[in-house]
């Protein structure tokens, strides 16, 4: 199954690269498409540019041919001066096309226009000359003419009587008009009367006409010359003007086919997209339903592995409590059993008999031993693995812990001649806070294989402080028979030992080193292993080092408490006879006057003829609860606000509400001896009191089934007590838990929050917070009624095998 997950993701994985790979192909060839696009772009917005530039060249071209025409026919300066700044302009912006342009044809063509341009304004310079040679024979023409005007009359002749206007004459005209005006001028007499004979004037003007004739002769020649070079002219004017506009539209016609070019292109790259795009998208659909149908018919499979994993593990779950439930009996069953083949053997070793019943015997005891250590490791195991070891934190003395184990293994093996070598560090003589039990049981283990596998020689035992002085290190050094480097890592696991030799020489189950190492794992230390095949071993503990201060707080807190004068007289209700008399066994310790009661109305009936102290009372109870107790005891006589306190496992109200309803303070359950007359020594000195969080908080997580230590501490360590209280919490929670049964079968949901609040705070009390948890779910009725015989059967099965653990408490 495992494989088939591995497979599952790499398809997943393989079905993103695939994705990924589509993507980034269709990214690069659209970024491809587009940067041709943009180039595309670019060239249709040149060839655009290129054409309105032609466009305006075709303007400016008519606007220069219109000049041109006007300047032919008006033959003005100014006329010839603003065709020649227009020409300037087209001229420039030619030169400017042609820096835009691409083909050297075009560029070229450009070129031509520009020459065209010069030979026309040449072109239109000569027409203006001979436009001015032609203007000579109309001012001939205009001077015969004033003559034969003037021949009625003679005087002093001018330039103006011949010509309007002299000036624009030509030079040629203006020299021969002059000439003759003076010639006249010096043939009119000087006489008032200015008159000459009829024959004189005549002769005169006969002379005048023809010399004028003779110059409009002249001149008429050569008119005609001009009018053949003007005409020719003309006709080049014309050419020039239509081989212009043709090379404009040759250039035009190019950029307009470049543009449908590059709109072609564009049209083809946006298809090519738009193909790209289509496609991608069509491989995309594909890929992605391929790959979901691969995805989702691995993910029905990997769900009904996961059931089927599920399965198996519920299995495996009840396979590994049955285990727990069956080697926790078995070994129970069979301690008492092998105690007395043990006890038995010893008498029958100790009896007369012979020596070969003396040998059966033997053998019958060293097996009954070998089998209650393999009981013992099992069980050990067993907690171990099921989280269920319990860890103490006690003062003791190190030495002391490490000298008896030692000498007590040692006379097991007296017979062989190993030297015991004892060194402890004296800043370890001080009590230290831990587990004393668990480290004899790792300190047995390994001392008892170091005797075990050594013939002779000597164990050597160390303790010191670690470098940093937050841990200890305790170090068995032996001489034995060692172990091989490449069997080291097998000592510490589970029913496994170096070699197969080992068990049919030494025996032993294989269990202890791998115990060791949990509880040591567990205590939140280390174990390390150092061995030379052939010359021996060093096991190495190392452990958190806690000295023991609490020895002068407890001193203090048995002043305090001695410092009461008189001993007080009590009233205890609690309707938990186990936790009732724990409450009374610690106020008679202290060697108070105890009245206790399981019930408020027999109290409050005891009361009225009772002188009383103190007042500790129960809150949650059958037939009246601690509030109505304490406002049926404020309305008697016998009450004189007398200190009243409040025991409750209610996590649903404020201290506040306690205080309100006149209780002097609150004891919250499950509470220790400590507390409790600490809270009582507060009172009684009249000193503040510490103030009580009676809401619901998040409880710590505990791997732990059961604590007794805080009710040792209520018994004063005394083991007899405890063994009492043991055995009556487990008849009464028996008793309690048939009343559960029935009140389930009938549906008494009343009946089921009543006793499960009755036996709740015991287990409180010894910390078995997993079916502590499952009481308060029945005492607050947070369940079904249809639920409530599965989480009864639940109840019980965990009840079961706490009290078979019990049991072993009691001796």
């Amino acid at each position: 199954m495992e494989s088939k997950k591995s497979y599952t993701a790499i398809k997943v994985l393989f079905s993103y690269v695939a994705l990924l790979a589509l993507v980034v192909t269709v990214g690069w060839f659209l970024y491809s498409e587009n940067v041709v696009y943009n180039k595309l772009e670019d060239k249709i917005a040149l060839e655009k540019n290129k054409i309105l530039r032609v466009s305006k060249l075709f303007s400016n071209v008519y606007k220069t041919e219109s000049l041109a025409r006007k300047t032919i026919q008006t033959n003005s300066d100014k006329d010839f001066k603003s065709y020649v700044i227009e020409s300037d302009s087209l001229r420039a912006r030619i030169d400017t096309l042609k820096q835009i342009v691409t083909t050297e044809y075009q560029k070229v063509l450009l070129d031509s226009v520009t020459y065209l341009l010069a030979e026309k304004t040449k072109n239109i310079q000569q027409l203006k000359t001979i436009k001015n040679k032609a203007d000579d024979e109309v001012s001939v023409n205009s001077a015969i003419d004033e003559i034969t005007k003037m021949e009625f009359k003679l005087r002093k002749l001018e330039l103006q009587d011949f010509t309007k206007n002299p000036n624009q004459l030509g030079a040629y005209q203006k020299n021969v008009l002059q000439q003759y005006v003076d010639y006249l001028n010096q043939n009119i007499p000087d006489d008032s009367t200015n008159t000459l004979s009829k024959k004189a004037s005549d002769s005169i003007l006969a002379n005048s006409k023809k010399l004028l004739s003779s110059v409009k002769l002249r001149a008429e020649k050569k008119k005609e010359s001009l009018n053949f070079e003007e005409n020719k002219l003309l006709k080049n004017e014309i050419a020039i003007s239509d081989q212009l506009r043709k090379v404009l539209r040759i250039i035009e016609r190019e950029i307009i086919i470049n543009s449908i070019k590059n709109n072609s292109l564009k049209e083809k790259s946006l298809k090519k997209v738009n193909e790209i795009v289509t496609a991608s998208a069509i491989a995309g659909l594909i890929l992605t339903l391929f790959f979901s149908v691969l995805i989702v018919s691995d993910y029905s499979k990997s769900q009904l592995y996961k059931k089927q994993l599920e399965i198996a593990n519920f299995k495996t779950k009840n396979l590994l409590k049955s285990r727990e439930q069956l080697i926790s009996t078995v070994s129970h069953d069979l301690k008492t059993p092998l105690s007395t083949i043990v006890g038995y053997s010893e008498l029958l070793g100790n009896s007369d008999v012979n020596t070969k019943q003396s040998y059966f015997i033997n053998n019958i005891k060293n097996s009954s031993e070998y089998i209650t250590q393999l009981v013992q490791d099992l069980l050990d195991f067993s907690q171990i693995e099921a989280g269920k070891i319990t860890i103490e934190k006690v003062p003791f003395s190190l030495p002391q812990i490490i000298d008896e184990v030692a000498k007590s293994i040692q006379t097991v093996y007296k017979q062989k001649n190993i030297d015991l070598i004892i060194t402890i560090d004296e800043k370890l003589n001080s009590k230290i806070v831990g587990d004393p039990f668990r480290l004899k049981q790792i300190l047995s283990n390994i001392i008892g294989n170091a005797y075990k596998f050594t013939e002779e020689g000597y164990i050597k035992i160390s303790a010191y402080l670690a470098e940093n002085n937050d841990f200890f290190v305790i170090t068995i050094e032996d001489t034995g028979i060692g172990i091989e480097k490449g069997n080291q890592k097998f000592v510490f696991e589970e029913f496994a030992q170096a070699n197969e030799g080992i068990e049919k020489k030494y025996g032993g189950t294989g269990l202890g080193l791998s115990i060791c190492q949990k509880i040591i794992s567990i205590l939140g230390g280390t174990l390390q292993l150092e061995s030379v095949f052939g010359q021996g071993s060093t096991f190495e503990i190392q452990l958190p080092l806690l000295f023991d201060t609490s020895s002068n707080q407890s001193d203090e807190i048995k002043k305090a408490v001695s410092k009461q004068t008189t001993s007080q007289t009590f009233i205890v209700i609690d309707d938990d006879i186990n936790l009732l008399n724990l409450t009374s066994g610690v106020l008679r310790q202290e060697k108070h006057q105890v009245l206790s009661f399981n019930s408020a109305v027999k109290a409050l009936e005891a009361i009225q003829k009772t002188n009383f102290d103190f007042v500790i009372t129960d809150i949650q109870m059958p037939e009246m609860d601690g509030f109505s107790f304490l406002q049926k005891l404020k309305t008697m006589s016998i009450y004189n606000n007398q200190p009243v306190i409040a025991l409750t496992g209610r996590t649903d109200l404020d201290a506040s509400v306690y205080a309100d309803a006149g209780f002097t303070t609150v004891v919250k359950k499950p509470y220790s001896p400590r507390i409790l007359l600490d809270t009582i020594r507060i009172i009684l000195e009249d000193d503040l009191l510490p103030k009580v969080d009676t809401t619901e908080k998040g409880e710590k997580t505990s791997t732990k089934l059961y604590s007794l230590v805080t009710l040792r501490e209520f018994l004063a360590h005394d083991k007899n007590a405890l063994n009492e209280v043991l055995k009556s919490f487990i008849e009464s929670t028996n008793e309690n838990l048939t009343l559960l049964e029935n009140a389930i079968s009938l549906e008494n949901t009343a009946e089921i929050n009543a006793i499960a609040h009755r036996i709740a705070p015991m287990f409180k009390q010894i910390e078995a917070n997993e079916i502590a948890k499952i009481l308060v779910v029945l005492e607050k009725n947070e369940f079904e009624i249809t639920d409530a015989k599965d989480i009864y059967k639940d109840l019980k099965v965990k009840i079961v095998s706490l009290f078979s653990i019990l049991n072993k408490e009691i001796v």
